[in-house]
C-alpha cells in the first residue's frame, strides 16, 4: 500500500489544529444516538436540539427513507454498502449517516475533509482495524465534504472499503461525477438528497415552536416568507428561528419586518461548479422552448448568483446562431449589439440590453438548420478528402491555367435569368449533397421556397 503521507498530503498547520482539534475529538468515535437525549444546555443551537433521533423522523427524503425508499430497502435486506450522500446544505446528510450507524449496529466515526490530515485518517483506519479484530464490530466512517480530498487522497479509502474495514459514507454538495474519481464512485452508491420542500420546512417550524415553548410571532405571509428565505436549508431555517425568538416582540411580524431584521440566505451558485452548468442549461432550454418568462427567470438567477454578464452574453450569441439561425436573421446581429451595449454601459444598465436579447431570442422563430448543415458539411469534408473544385470554377490568372481549362465554361450568374445559372459547384464525380434544409418557420420559409425553385432549375440542366 502507498505511503499514507503521499496519499493524503500534508497535515493542517498548528493554528488549524488548535482551532479545530477539540471539535474533531468530540466528533470522532462517538456511538450513534439510540437513547433519548439528555437535557441540552441552553447554549446548544436549536438545529442540534431538533436533530432527528430516528430515520423515521427525517423529513423531506421520503424517496430514500420512506416505506419503499432506497435506504429502507437496504436495511430490510440487512446490507449497508458504502454511500455518497449528495445534496445541498441543511438537508440531513450528517444526521442520516449518524442514524444509519445506529440502525446497522456500526461504530460511528466522523472526520471532515476540510480539517483532517494524515494523522487523522491513519488513526481512523487503524482504530477501525483494531475494533474489527478485537470485537468484530464494523465502523461507519462518515467523511464530510469528501469532495475536498484530491483524487490521490480519495484512492486512499479504496483498500479499507474493499476489505470491509469501514462502511464509507461520504457527504458532498458537489456533483460526484465531477468531484470524485471513478475508482471511488465504482465502490459506492450515490444517493441524491432533496432540498427540503415547503411542507417539510413548515413541519420543522412546528417542531421549533414546541421546542421553544412559544409560537413564532409571524403572520401567515411572513411565515411563508421565512420558509422561502431558507432556500430549502433546514439548518438555516432554524438559525433564523432563533433570531426571531430573541426579538421578544409582542406583535406579529410581516414579510417587510423579516426582510429588515433577517438576512436572506445567499443563492447557491458557484461559477465553476455544477450549479453553474445547471442554470445555463436551464436558460438555454427555456429559450429553445420559446418561454420568455422562464428564460428571464434563469437569466436573473444567474445574475443574482454573481455570474459574469459577459459569459451570459457569449452564450446568448451562441444560441442566436445555433437555435434561431436563418429563421430570424436579425437575432445574431442583435445578440452582438446587446453584448457590445453591455460592454459600453456595464452593470446594471447594460444588463437591460441582455434582458431585451433574452426576450427576443425566446420569442423568435427557431431553426437549427444552419447548425445541422454545418455539422453535416464538416463530416462530408472529412469523408471526401482532397477532391479539387471542378475546372470551370477554378481561378485562371495565367495563360497556362487557361490553356489547362481553368475557368472554361463558367457562367457569370449575374448575367443569367434571376441571377441563377444552376451550374454544378461540387467536385467532378461527387454526388451532390443537400446539407442545408431550411424549415418553414420564420424567414426560412421564404428561403425554402427559393431553394425549391432553384433545385428544379438545376435539375433541368442535368443530362
Amino acid at each position: 500500500m502507498a505511503d499514507m503521507t503521499d496519499l493524503f498530503g500534508g497535515t493542517p498547520d498548528k493554528g488549524q489544529r488548535e482551532r479545530h482539534g477539540q471539535e474533531r475529538r468530540s466528533d470522532r468515535n462517538v456511538e450513534a444516538p439510540r437513547m433519548a437525549p439528555r437535557s441540552a444546555p441552553r447554549t446548544q443551537p436549536l438545529a442540534d436540539r431538533l436533530r432527528p433521533r430516528s430515520l423515521e423522523d427525517v423529513r423531506g427524503q421520503e424517496h430514500l427513507l420512506g416505506a419503499e425508499g432506497t435506504i429502507t430497502r437496504m436495511l430490510a435486506r440487512g446490507t449497508l454498502p458504502s454511500l455518497i450522500l449528495w445534496g445541498g446544505p441543511g438537508c440531513g446528510k450528517t444526521t442520516i449517516a449518524r442514524l444509519l450507524a445506529g440502525r446497522a449496529d456500526l461504530y460511528f466515526s466522523q472526520i471532515s475533509a476540510v480539517f483532517s490530515g494524515v494523522a487523522d485518517l491513519r488513526k481512523a483506519f487503524d482504530e477501525a482495524d483494531m475494533r474489527q479484530s478485537a470485537t468484530g464490530k464494523g465502523t461507519l466512517l462518515f467523511v464530510d465534504e469528501i469532495h475536498r480530498f484530491n483524487r490521490a487522497q480519495q484512492d486512499g479509502f479504496l483498500p479499507y472499503v474493499e476489505r470491509g474495514t469501514v462502511v464509507l459514507i461520504g457527504a458532498t454538495t458537489e456533483n460526484p461525477s465531477f468531484a470524485l474519481n471513478g475508482a471511488l464512485l465504482s465502490r459506492c452508491q450515490v444517493l441524491v438528497l432533496n432540498r427540503l420542500d415547503d411542507a417539510s420546512l413548515d413541519a420543522l417550524l412546528v417542531r421549533a415552536e414546541k421546542a421553544t415553548g412559544r409560537g413564532l410571532p409571524l403572520d401567515r405571509e411572513a411565515r411563508a416568507s421565512l420558509r422561502a428565505m431558507s432556500d430549502g436549508d433546514g439548518r438555516y431555517l432554524l438559525n433564523m428561528v432563533e433570531q426571531i425568538v430573541a426579538l421578544d416582540t409582542d406583535r406579529l411580524l410581516t414579510p417587510r419586518d423579516l426582510a429588515a431584521r433577517l438576512s436572506r440566505r445567499a443563492i447557491l451558485y458557484d461559477r465553476d461548479r455544477d450549479e453553474h452548468y445547471n442554470l445555463i442549461s436551464a436558460l438555454h432550454k427555456s429559450l429553445r422552448g420559446s418561454d420568455p418568462d422562464a428564460a428571464l427567470y434563469w437569466f436573473a438567477r444567474m445574475l443574482e448568483g454573481g455570474e459574469d454578464p459577459r459569459y451570459i452574453a457569449r452564450r446568448l450569441t451562441r444560441f442566436a446562431a445555433e437555435d434561431v439561425g436563418q429563421a430570424d436573421p436579425s437575432a445574431l446581429p442583435l445578440a452582438v449589439a446587446a453584448w457590445q451595449t453591455y460592454e459600453r454601459l456595464g452593470s446594471p444598465e447594460g444588463e437591460l440590453a441582455l434582458a431585451q436579447l433574452v426576450t427576443h431570442l425566446a420569442t423568435a422563430p427557431k431553426s437549427n438548420a444552419v447548425y445541422v448543415a454545418y455539422k453535416a458539411a464538416r463530416q462530408l469534408a472529412r469523408q471526401t478528402g482532397s477532391l479539387i473544385p471542378p475546372a470551370h470554377i477554378r481561378n485562371a490568372p495565367t495563360e497556362l491555367m487557361r490553356n489547362l481549362g481553368y475557368g472554361k465554361g463558367y457562367e457569370y450568374d449575374h448575367d443569367t435569368e434571376d441571377a441563377f445559372s444552376g451550374q454544378n459547384y461540387f467536385p467532378d464525380g461527387m454526388e451532390r449533397a443537400t446539407l442545408y434544409r431550411p424549415t418553414e418557420r420564420g424567414h426560412e420559409g421564404k428561403i425554402r421556397k427559393l431553394l425549391d425553385i432553384r433545385a428544379a432549375k438545376r435539375a433541368s440542366r442535368e443530362p
